[in-house]
């Protein structure tokens, strides 16, 4: 009897805790107010990477955490028909824009402050967010931009290791997935807007590529292959998975073809098992961002809830455990822009899911 009374109070305890956290709109206008306080430069419109000056390596954060913002607001915009919050961040990367030979493309750095590197990736994630708004506002701006970081992008090919996109303009040493899964998503969706049939080919190319050099047996990815070694770098990353995820989930439904739907569902439940661990994912918010893209995609298709459970829970307990006084999220002090960013997609898409049912 007394376990049971203690079973039924510990079962009760959690539906009133969970009962209590703030909706994922409530927490997204939290973190959202904490970006506009804490962590944009108002005199010029840029962001700063941390909240604290003295840990910041430059004055202005990379292109990087833009990455993770386009997105968040994008989804922000998606579930708020009318609003813009893209918009200010559109022009905060427009100040990374460099237009040196022999593509155009935008560097990791405000182009004013500094000359810096330009990173294939870097780029694929803002037209993979620019996409998305292409979809749900036809603004030409973000069908071009994407165009032209496709054909920066597609300038990181060549036919060491068979071919796949380098990480980084000029540095011939890595060849990752996470400039080449991003690389097939930017070009799948170019194909399935366009029609033009030079994207489908090089969506195919890379992921064929990936799959030959970068997936472990159980359906996970590594992060690079060495070049000229080939040597393979074994590092796991969510993001890695997620984009993969994804892209066999856009090549089912552009194709129709159940083996990407398989194989989708065999590398949805390699990385469950994989990354979640006592309640969590690894902890780069952005990486498991990026990864439940895919998992919601492949969720739309078979309506497997398991693919958003786990996802859930890793982003309560981020918000019950990682919070500080001010609402802003991450396990350092030292709270940054990528890490609020990727919360608010992760929240704006868990709420996406929720509106669905």
């Amino acid at each position: 009897m007394r376990k049971t009374t203690l079973l039924l109070f510990s079962i009760c305890f959690c539906i009133v805790a969970k009962a209590q956290l703030p909706d994922y709109k409530t927490r997204i206008d939290y973190l959202y107010t904490g970006i506009n306080n804490k962590l944009t430069d108002k005199k010029n419109g840029l962001y700063f990477e941390t909240i604290d000056s003295a840990k910041n390596e430059n004055p202005h954060s990379w292109l990087w955490p833009l990455c993770a913002l386009i997105q968040a607001t994008n989804e922000m915009d998606a579930l708020q028909p009318g609003t813009d919050y893209m918009q200010s961040v559109v022009k905060a990367i427009d100040k990374y824009y460099s237009d040196k030979p022999p593509y155009p493309g935008y560097q990791d750095y405000p182009i004013k402050e500094k000359i810096s590197s330009r990173f294939y990736d870097d780029n694929q994630w803002v037209a993979i967010a620019y996409l998305d708004a292409y979809n749900r506002t036809h603004n030409k701006k973000y069908l071009e931009s994407s165009e032209m970081i496709y054909r920066f992008m597609m300038g990181g090919l060549d036919t060491a290791s068979g071919g796949g996109l380098y990480w980084k303009e000029g540095d011939k040493s890595t060849k990752n997935t996470c400039s080449n899964g991003p690389g097939i998503l930017v070009a799948l969706q170019l194909y399935k807007l366009t029609k033009q049939r030079q994207y489908l080919n090089a969506a195919l190319a890379l992921y064929g590529w990936v799959n030959r050099y970068l997936q472990s047996p159980d359906g996970i990815y590594y992060d690079n292959i060495k070049i000229p070694s080939l040597k393979i770098g074994m590092a796991t990353y969510t993001y890695n998975t997620g984009t993969m995820l994804q892209s066999n989930v856009l090549l089912y439904q552009l194709t129709s073809d159940k083996k990407y739907l398989t194989e989708a569902q065999r590398i949805a439940k390699a990385g469950n098992e994989h990354f979640f661990k006592n309640g969590r994912l690894p902890g780069n918010y952005w990486f498991n961002a990026v990864m439940l893209r895919g998992y919601i995609d492949l969720y739309k298709i078979d309506k497997n809830k398991n693919w958003i459970n786990f996802f859930e829970a890793d982003a309560d307990n981020i918000w019950n455990t990682e919070r500080d006084s001010n609402n802003l999220l991450g396990p350092k002090p030292a709270k940054s822009l990528i890490d609020q960013a990727a919360m608010i997609e992760i929240y704006a898409r868990l709420k996406q899911v929720k509106d669905l049912k």
